[in-house]
């Protein structure tokens, strides 16, 4: 049960969450895969290498040699692309691709961690112009993202120039509590896999979002919560619909409301009653 509002006499505090499968249902870069092959930045072969890819990622989770084989292969694949070219590309797909398939449960937490006061920060290997528009749609406080080289001509060379990725978020994640005064004790993590143990480990309260198998073993052995998210919404939807709190307001504001005009109309008749009796 999280804190309804932080302390605010004691250091600030956040929420970290991995991107794919913890706060999207599927991989956010190669859900792009089909915008891509459409902009002419990849070909048919590539399009259904990353379909395939994208089978295994969600079957059963990528392990550490799968996702180093991925890193490369989408590093490689990338070499070229003009950078303006690929962030136009996700701004013009974002909401089709990626708002359906957002878990109501990690928008619900979001909101959540806002409404106590916590800081909110994506944390994905992905790359850093996929991953940003996503974060700006879930309405984060920042994103800590895999980013490229970009040379002179503006494209993409190849090269990795950070990977956020098993250590390396721990390491973004303490490096930022120290920038912005966050209390890790206190701080929230999110992830689905067992290669952000490390920045599970970094935090206060980790939580399992559907776990691989590793992840899960390890939640059972630490007794962390094993959170399970299957409902995919638009945020759109979700605006449409009154959440919990706002229903409670509203009731809230309701009762009040009947309360002072029961007030008013007793009142009123007692009034009218004594003018009656002066009569």
């Amino acid at each position: 049960m999280l804190d309804l509002v932080e302390n605010h006499s004691l250091p600030r505090t956040a929420a970290f969450f991995d991107l794919d499968k913890t706060v999207i249902a599927k991989s956010s870069t190669l859900t792009f895969s089909k915008s891509f092959y459409q902009g002419g930045l990849i070909n048919r072969r590539a399009v259904l290498r990353t379909a395939y890819a994208q089978f295994v990622f969600l079957a059963g989770g990528a392990d550490h040699d799968q996702m180093e084989r991925m890193r490369e292969y989408l590093s490689a694949l990338c070499r070229g692309w003009n950078v303006q070219q690929v962030k136009e590309i996700v701004a013009e797909t974002l909401h089709d691709l990626i708002d359906p398939i957002i878990y109501d449960e990690a928008a619900s937490l979001i909101e959540e961690h806002h409404t106590a006061g916590r800081d909110v920060v994506i944390v994905s290997t992905s790359g850093a112009e996929v991953v940003e528009p996503i974060g700006e749609l879930l309405g984060a406080d920042r994103v800590v993202a895999t980013r490229m080289v970009v040379g002179e001509d503006g494209c993409f060379t190849g090269e990795v120039e950070y990977y956020a990725y098993g250590p390396t978020k721990a390491t973004a994640i303490k490096e930022l509590a120290d920038s912005e005064g966050h209390d890790l004790d206190r701080c929230h993590a999110y992830s689905d896999s067992a290669t952000d143990l490390p920045m599970l480990e970094s935090v206060g309260h980790p939580h399992a979002v559907n776990p691989d198998r590793a992840l899960r073993r390890e939640a059972v052995a630490r007794g962390w919560p094993i959170l399970d998210f299957h409902r995919p919404v638009r945020l759109k939807e979700r605006r449409q619909t009154p959440s919990r709190p706002a229903l409670v307001a509203a009731a809230a504001v309701g009762a009040a409301a009947a309360t002072a005009g029961l007030v008013w109309f007793v009142s009123r008749r007692r009034t009218t009653r004594a003018r009656f009796t002066l009569v």
